[in-house]
């Protein structure tokens, strides 16, 4: 794992100087939500991940002085996620992670729960074809058991449920 922390600071710090002062140690780092996925996805996943924890979390890899360089530094994350899944030739995979960047924001903004499910199902069947019904629960009816039960049926209950306890570690109070 330290592989994906390597390589997503060093890109970062490559594309700019910003962010390379906003590096902090690589302690305790772990990854949460890929070991539920194939492992050609994990660094764009992890790397969309720390995203997202810039934007709404508590960042593994990252310490932003300020919210102008936080914002900055998360839609950077989320582009070059998206990038790296791009670059597997994946079209559904990406179709996936932006309908979860989406989602995400949708439910930060209605201060909303649902996004460790959301999280885990996308990892577990990215690029499938088979989150559309389940999003649509969580989107429409703020129901997130059907992600839950799909990330559960396909990567199975201990590492969702290790996934989540990580990524509710990860969350703003």
């Amino acid at each position: 794992m330290a592989e994906l922390w390597e390589e997503i600071v060093a890109g970062a710090s490559e594309e700019s100087s910003l962010w390379a002062e906003c590096v902090v140690p690589a302690a305790g780092w772990r990854a949460v939500f890929s070991p539920l996925g194939e492992p050609r996805h994990a660094l764009g996943l992890e790397t969309i991940y720390e995203g997202y924890l810039v934007h709404y979390g508590r960042p593994r890899l990252f310490a932003p002085p300020d919210d102008d360089t936080a914002l900055l530094l998360g839609d950077y994350l989320y582009a070059h996620g998206l990038v790296r899944i791009a670059d597997e030739r994946d079209v559904e995979a990406v179709a996936d992670l932006s309908e979860l960047i989406s989602l995400c924001s949708q439910l930060r903004a209605e201060e909303s729960d649902g996004d460790g499910p959301l999280w885990a199902a996308t990892a577990a069947l990215l690029g499938r074809g088979e989150l559309d019904e389940a999003r649509t629960a969580l989107r429409l009816r703020s129901d997130p058991a059907p992600l839950d039960a799909a990330a559960r049926a396909a990567a199975g209950d201990e590492a969702v449920e290790s996934a989540l306890v990580a990524h509710a570690a990860c969350r703003k109070s």
